[in-house]
């Protein structure tokens, strides 16, 4: 199961089945949904939501360590806006994925960032010798937070989903604040 992260505006927290009305503002939205590797369809309901996050409680309780999903939450209003992964990349599982999704009236607000910089943080610190986030080429805004964050690109694939995908990489060492063991 997915730990609590806490960043200075964010509670990425595991998700809840009473999540899926303030969810489909997010996963409903076909600016958010039109960018998702792998491929997602825009979730057309609530019910269609709540199906979607039981899927994802259960497969977090089976993931190996420390991948996981997260509710991206702003603390001091206890409000959704958005989800996080890292997740194992296919078709081995070797290389983990970090990613999130915010519901658009967030972007622009620097919070995909601090949820992105936080997972991985938390994820070299438990032990990854790196993360990677891909992006759709055309994606020039997620391309703009994962540089950010300050991962570096290092190259195209269609290794990942099927689909050509741009590549960044960030290691332990690129955080100079990680504490290490």
């Amino acid at each position: 199961m997915s730990t609590e992260l806490v960043t200075k505006r964010l509670l990425l927290r595991p998700w809840r089945i009473d999540d899926a009305e303030e969810a489909l503002a997010i996963y409903g939205d076909t600016g958010v949904s039109r960018w998702l590797s792998p491929d997602m369809d825009r979730v057309p309901d609530a019910g269609a939501m709540r199906l979607v996050l039981q899927q994802w409680i259960g497969e977090d309780n089976r993931l190996l360590w420390p991948a996981g999903r997260w509710a991206v939450e702003l603390r001091d209003e206890k409000r959704l806006i958005g989800g996080a992964v890292l997740l194992p990349l296919p078709p081995r599982g070797e290389d983990m994925e970090m990613g999130w999704q915010l519901v658009p009236s967030a972007w622009g607000h620097g919070y995909a960032s601090e949820a992105g910089l936080a997972i991985a943080k938390w994820a070299l610190g438990e032990g990854l010798d790196e993360v990677l986030a891909v992006v759709r080429p055309a994606n020039d805004r997620g391309e703009a937070t994962i540089r950010r964050i300050g991962m570096e690109w290092v190259g195209e694939t269609e290794k990942y989903y099927d689909t050509r995908l741009q590549v960044f990489r960030l290691r332990a060492a690129d955080l100079p604040d990680l504490e290490h063991p």
